[in-house]
Order: structure tokens, then C-alpha cells, then sequence
């Protein structure tokens, strides 16, 4: 099988539907690229923030719960999401954020790299990391960020885990990442250098709380392979070799199949097609809610039971 390159998208709860739209689009710049539902629980958006097209490995998504408790972060979780920025740009976002509000941990540097990490209006660990190899996406000129600070597609996730082994023994034998480095107690592994969201770390936290799921929390990581055919080959090997791989699910811009891996997080394979792009143009992505067709019959009873949401004017940040 081909191996997998790197992430497709990754999935968090957030508890304020408008708050979660008006910080990642207004303050990180990210567009918003799909107004949906959560197809299996439709009375609560589910917002795609992503690049201009909503580009596989730039995709950060949403289930908006209101009356969801603070998640509370602990082993058997994703931990935090990094994107990535150019050369020199951590000074930007360091004042940029706090105009915004937003306290920022001390930067550090991780692998050779300089990291800047906060967290989002609901808790969740967002890490921003200067790469002198910027993979590939399509740059939002509309959006309130300039190219030279913008945020760069996915770097890498974080895992937070009792073991290393089990996981590392998926990632590198059934999925086709190799073992890139140890700094203390985290563990690196790579899927093809140098493209976008290629790397998964691991901190080993042997005997710690495990994570409280809620707002703020990483609901799961997804993986991306190109096609169908390639799905079906990973949903084959993985069950083989004892995850419990589900059937195919239809998410109308991607096809997914989900397994648990041994130290619980909730992984997804995911195809890099149809894509956004199959339901509205591109120059109207995320203005309006889109529902795929077996939920258009309930978009009056739909729409009476979410909260209204507004896209606020873009103002270019000096």
C-alpha cells in the first residue's frame, strides 16, 4: 500500500458556535470553507476552517455543543494541533494575539524549530511553528492575514499516551511513518518530509490522569489517502491486524472510516476527494448551510434549531 503522507483534517468540540467562527477566521485567518451539521447528531453545526479551498492537512473542524461540559486534557487524547508559519513570524503572532486577548505560553524550540503555543477560546493547545520548508496550500488573499505571517497548513499533532510502542507500532508498521527523533520524553514520526501535516508526536506519560472529553477537546485525527481505493486496501489491513475499523461513511466531501488505536485515540482515514469545492463555488464557500441530501427534507426543523451565525467584515490586521 502506498503509505499515508500526513494528515486530512482534525476534528474539536467548541461550545460557542459564533465564538469558534470569529476567532479562527477573524483572528488566526483561516477560512471558513463549510457551514454543515454534524450528520449524526444535526441539531449542532459543524464548522471547516481551512485554507482558501479547504486544501487536505490544512482542515481544522468543529462540532459546536453549547451545553457541553470543559473537556479537561489527560493521556489517551490529542493533546494540541500545529500549524505552521514562515521563518520569523512567531514576533507577529506573539502581538497579534495578545491585541486578541490571547495569552501566549514563552516560545521554545522543538526539534530545531521555534514553537509558540496558546490555547483557543474553549482550552483547546494550538501550536504555531516556524518552518523553513513551507509545504503547499492556497493562500486566502481575502483573509485578514497577511502571506508573509499566515498560517501554513497543518505541522503536526500531538498525542498524549501512557505507552510509546503500541502507537508507534501502528504509525510505522501499518500506516508507513518512520521514527524521526526523541527530545526527552516526546517521540517523533514523520510520513513524507516536508508536506503538509506529515508529523505525529507522542509524549509518553506514564501513569498520568487520562483526558476528560468536553469542550476543548480533539475529538479525533484524520489521516488522508487519495482515493476510495486506497481507503479500502487501509480499512482491510488495519482490521487484519485487530483494529476494529468501521464501514465506510459518506461526509459528503471526503469518504471515512474510523478505528481506536491502542492508547485511545480516535484516528480516521479519510479521502483527499470530492472535496469542498462539489456543493458551492468557490468564491461563496461557507456562507451558507450546506446539508447533504438525506437531511435537506429537515432544513426548516434544521435551521429553527441552531443558534443564527454571522460572518463578520474582514479587516486586514497592519
Amino acid at each position: 500500500m502506498e503509505p499515508i503522507k500526513g494528515l486530512h483534517h482534525v476534528t474539536a468540540v467548541a461550545r460557542d458556535p459564533q465564538r469558534n467562527v470569529d476567532f479562527y477566521r477573524n483572528v488566526l485567518g483561516q477560512r471558513l470553507v463549510k457551514r454543515t451539521v454534524n450528520f449524526d447528531s444535526p441539531d449542532t453545526y459543524h464548522f471547516y476552517f481551512a485554507d482558501e479551498t479547504g486544501t487536505p492537512g490544512s482542515v481544522l473542524t468543529f462540532f459546536a455543543w453549547p451545553t457541553m461540559r470543559r473537556g479537561v486534557h489527560g493521556n489517551g487524547e490529542t493533546n494540541a494541533v500545529a500549524y505552521n508559519v514562515p521563518k520569523d513570524a512567531l514576533s507577529f503572532w506573539e502581538v497579534h494575539l495578545k491585541k486578541n486577548d490571547v495569552k501566549t505560553d514563552p516560545i521554545e524550540k522543538r526539534f530545531g524549530q521555534d514553537v509558540l503555543t496558546f490555547s483557543d477560546p474553549d482550552g483547546m493547545r494550538i501550536e504555531l511553528v516556524e518552518s523553513e520548508s513551507l509545504p503547499e496550500i492556497r493562500f486566502w488573499e481575502e483573509g485578514p492575514i497577511s502571506r508573509e505571517y499566515a498560517l501554513r497548513g497543518f505541522h503536526s499533532v500531538t498525542l498524549w499516551l501512557d505507552e510509546v510502542g503500541p502507537t508507534a507500532e501502528l504509525l510505522t508498521a501499518q500506516m508507513g511513518y518512520q521514527a524521526a527523533g526523541q527530545e526527552g520524553m516526546r517521540y517523533r514520526y514523520v510520513g513524507e518530509p516536508n508536506t503538509i501535516g506529515s508529523i505525529v508526536d507522542i509524549v509518553h506519560r506514564p501513569g498520568k490522569m487520562q483526558a476528560g472529553f468536553g469542550t476543548g477537546s480533539i475529538h479525533h485525527i484524520a489521516f488522508r489517502v487519495p482515493d476510495d481505493g486506497s481507503q479500502l486496501e487501509y480499512q482491510a489491513s488495519l482490521d487484519e491486524a485487530g483494529f476494529r475499523v468501521t464501514p465506510v461513511m459518506d461526509r459528503s466531501y471526503f469518504h471515512s472510516v474510523y478505528f481506536r488505536e491502542n492508547g485511545g485515540v480516535l484516528f480516521e482515514i479519510a479521502t483527499n476527494t470530492p472535496g469542498f469545492l462539489i456543493d458551492e463555488p468557490l468564491n461563496a464557500l461557507g456562507e451558507l448551510l450546506k446539508l447533504p441530501e438525506w437531511l435537506e427534507p429537515n432544513r426548516a426543523e434544521i435551521e429553527q434549531n441552531i443558534a443564527p451565525l454571522t460572518l463578520t467584515t474582514i479587516e486586514k490586521v497592519k
